[in-house]
């Protein structure tokens, strides 16, 4: 199996790309192509490892970068190393990709070069969760459509029931509606109309009902559908909580004897939690909806997230999400 790495996307590129690789490859047994700047690439690998096997370099020149416009960045920056990654799996040379960079550019790439899935109108991006009882929860759509449909929504819950089936092994993972309130008649149009869609859908998928935004950590469904908009302040808002949470027991912990002895004590159980909040265990967002693997990586990512990121994409593959995608499509 062959994983795409687009090299230089993200705050820690290639550095922690390239170091990511290579842990990846030696873990999962996998051949990598990192596309990106040769020199700067062959440098980080010669300083982490005397072994260059099933690691082959895609020379890229040029970057796109999170201030470029997307679609034009991939019509016009064809020398850059997440272009260049693209047309690698298109053409076959490689099975999945990994990229870091501008999710922007990364969607418009998907759709232009690798091309959406037949009968799906929209894809999405799929942000895994980490939650309060030690699981996680697939968000999607967390970003790729601002504006949807209805039938958009529900194409997006069949995507994740497949997902977190075949990659996540969940036997019947729980779907709920991202809404205003729990009864069947709250919600916009949008929602109540994507609810109607879910509960009589000819696809068997277990669907729980609309599930508050205060209840989307403590372990109520597997999978929750929104739009691109609301999914992506979901994500931005959890995030951010996180960070300030952890920053402000640090704070509060080191601001005087007593409470640094108190911390001490409750060191591993905060180390603990702060574990169920860490996206790097999970690696990245699977790019739904498309004919092959993507996985967008975090921006900061650092080469542990990396290297998860790059066993997603291996799972990916290996269970033939894309293929069984497809399958359902033709089904409904």
């Amino acid at each position: 199996m062959i994983i795409a790495v687009d090299a230089m996307g993200g705050d820690n590129a290639p550095q922690a790309l390239v170091k990511g690789s290579i842990e990846a490859r030696d873990e999962y047994d996998l051949s990598i192509v990192l596309a990106g700047k040769e020199k700067e690439i062959k440098k980080i690998l010669e300083k982490n490892t005397s072994n260059f096997n099933n690691i082959e370099i895609l020379d890229a020149e040029d970057i796109i970068t999170n201030d470029d416009k997307p679609v034009l960045a991939i019509r016009r920056k064809k020398e850059s190393s997440m272009v260049k990654a693209l047309y690698a799996v298109k053409e076959g040379r490689a099975d999945a990709l990994v990229s870091a960079g501008s999710t922007g550019a990364f969607l418009s790439g998907g759709t232009l070069i690798i091309g959406r899935i037949e009968g799906i109108e929209r894809s999405a991006i799929g942000s895994l969760i980490p939650d309060m009882s030690g699981g996680l929860f697939l968000l999607i759509d967390s970003g790729a459509n601002v504006d949807s449909k209805p039938q958009f929504l529900y194409d997006f819950a069949l995507m994740g029931h497949i997902y977190m089936k075949r990659v996540m092994n969940i036997t019947s993972p729980r779907i709920a509606l991202a809404n205003i309130g729990t009864e069947k008649t709250k919600g916009d149009k949008l929602t109540l109309e994507t609810y109607k869609l879910l509960e009589d859908s000819n696809i068997p998928i277990n669907f729980v009902g609309n599930l508050e935004a205060r209840d989307l950590l403590r372990g109520k469904a597997d999978i929750v559908v929104c739009d691109g908009f609301t999914g992506n302040m979901i994500l931005k808002t959890i995030e951010g909580t996180a960070l300030e949470l952890m920053r402000g027991l640090k704070e509060e912990i080191m601001s005087s004897l007593r409470t640094k002895i108190g911390g001490a004590l409750i060191k591993p159980a905060l180390k603990n939690f702060k574990s169920k909040l860490d996206y790097s265990e999970h690696g990245g967002a699977p790019f739904l909806g498309v004919k092959a693997p993507l996985i967008k990586a975090h921006g900061s990512s650092d080469a542990k997230a990396v290297k998860n990121a790059i066993r997603q994409a291996k799972i990916c593959v290996e269970s033939k999400v894309n293929e069984l995608i497809e399958e359902s499509m033709t089904r409904r």
